[in-house]
């Protein structure tokens, strides 16, 4: 299989742009608003969250072939269920350390160029979603539908992996650019850890 065009990816990546755009809109008219919106916003308002999905994304395309839809998937399914955990008032310990290190792992994942196979990556992303999900369902707005919530955030979670997916597709043809994202990546899951003592 061909790997994606610049132009195909810059595509991809404006049409990712357009559906975040355009999604609040779809959401904002009365009785829809009830959680699709908070839900929609909630991955893209906070740093952490915003780094690891993208980041997801990124190390997706360097593992290549179909860990590119599983990977995501995999995190998608799993912070899914624990945010129902979460949304039920279940405890997971050290839920902002894990959401820190998850950015910090993803950093030496994609600037050491791991590759393993598809199903060990899509384990390694569950367990970074099980922290991901549990936090997006703990603040459930108390007013919020929870499907809508959920809903709301899968879909921007979707679409940040696959701009990540975009992004590690084009990062791969500059010799550089992985182990400088990798880089940057770690030092701020590092500052996010080191913030939270």
């Amino acid at each position: 299989m061909k790997e994606m065009s610049v132009a195909h990816t810059m595509k991809c990546l404006v049409a990712c742009i357009v559906l975040l755009m355009v999604a609040p809109l779809a959401q904002a008219h009365p009785g829809h608003a009830e959680g699709g919106m908070a839900g929609l916003l909630h991955p893209l308002t906070g740093l952490d969250h915003l780094l690891a999905m993208v980041a997801v994304g990124i190390w997706a395309a360097l593992l290549g072939k179909q860990a590119r839809w599983l990977v995501p998937l995999s995190f998608l399914a799993v912070m899914s269920v624990t945010a129902v955990a979460g949304m039920a008032g279940l405890m997971i310990p050290a839920v902002e350390p894990g959401i820190a290190a998850s950015v910090l792992l993803a950093g030496l994942l994609i600037g050491l160029r791991v590759r393993i196979g598809a199903a060990a990556g899509a384990v390694i992303v569950a367990l970074f979603a099980c922290f991901h999900g549990f936090a997006h369902g703990a603040e459930l707005p108390a007013d919020a539908q929870a499907w809508r919530y959920i809903a709301g955030f899968v879909f921007s979670t979707a679409v940040l992996h696959a701009a990540g997916v975009g992004l590690g597709v084009t990062m791969m043809k500059w010799k550089t650019a992985l182990p400088a994202t990798g880089a940057l990546l770690f030092a701020g899951g590092g500052w996010m850890l080191a913030g939270l003592n």
